[in-house]
């Protein structure tokens, strides 16, 4: 079969399994399997494709043709301009978290990046880590309750040199971290899909492929949230801040619970909800007050 056909091939496959983005998955897959470019698939178009690489290509076609992830077959997916690793144990990448970021390095303030640590919570592929890392120039403290997403991050760390300033910890939310610890900047992205969401709403790549464990929150979407809420008095210091990211209709309920008397006499100074690009509830922001 010769390249071009190959490339229709594929993306009639991919149309007629419902996959939406056919056309570029189809190519995607393609230039994986034969190291060509966009150009050089159609430049050497007419050219007849080795027997291995066309088995290979039709393998992976299938694969896609029963949803699974197309991040999760080449193994890696693009964030921040840059390449990543990604398995089944941890969430792809998303431009909802390019957001979160760069609301991060807008709105921190400098001294923040500066007179205390800084946490990337719920660190799941370790991406906010290493790019807070990366653009930062400090040390980042991540951690996440799952050992084999801890593995991704110091995997994706390696791979862009940063191993030496991003440090995974194990645990589940805050509770690795003794209170009076002093975080200065907390950045999360933490389950947020209700359960019932989770088994019934999601698209099939991500309800059959993507672990639940880092998108289950809870009944409403909210208790890891809430708990986040409860203990972050205790090791965020005066004048830290958090950003997190958050659902699209969750923003009014999160605000409110922010704005209550938190244990200890302590209180948000500050407490809001950015939108997104698209006009979406996407963060919630909130300072420690002094």
């Amino acid at each position: 079969m010769r390249l071009l056909e190959l490339l229709h091939h594929g993306q009639t496959e991919l149309e007629l399994a419902g996959v939406t983005e056919y056309e570029l998955d189809a190519r995607l897959l393609l230039e994986y399997c034969t190291a060509k470019t966009r150009a050089g698939i159609f430049l050497d178009g007419a050219c007849e494709v080795d027997p291995a690489i066309c088995e290979n290509y039709l393998s992976l076609l299938e694969r896609r043709k029963k949803r699974e992830p197309l991040a999760y077959i080449l193994g890696e997916q693009e964030f921040w301009s840059l390449p990543f690793h990604v398995t089944p144990d941890v969430l792809i990448p998303r431009p909802e978290t390019e957001f979160l970021l760069d609301r991060v390095f807008a709105l921190a303030d400098t001294e923040n990046f500066q007179k205390g640590h800084i946490l990337d919570l719920c660190c799941g592929s370790g991406v906010i880590a290493t790019i807070l890392a990366k653009e930062s120039g400090k040390k980042i403290i991540a951690s996440d309750i799952s050992f084999k997403a801890l593995h991704m991050t110091r995997k994706n760390a390696r791979r862009h040199r940063l191993e030496s300033q991003v440090l995974p910890v194990q645990g589940h939310l805050l509770a690795p971290f003794s209170a009076g610890a002093t975080f200065s900047l907390i950045v999360a992205n933490p389950p947020y899909i209700s359960s019932f969401d989770v088994r019934h709403s999601l698209m099939p790549e991500v309800a059959g492929h993507e672990p639940h464990l880092a998108l289950d929150g809870g009944v409403r979407g909210l208790e890891l949230i809430q708990q986040i809420r409860d203990a972050l008095p205790t090791v965020l210091c005066p004048g830290g801040q958090c950003f997190i990211e958050i659902g699209a209709d969750q923003g009014a309920e999160i605000k409110k619970f922010f704005s209550e008397d938190v244990v200890g006499g302590r209180c948000y100074q500050q407490v809001e909800i950015l939108v997104d690009y698209a006009g979406r509830e996407r963060v919630v922001h909130v300072r420690l007050g002094q």
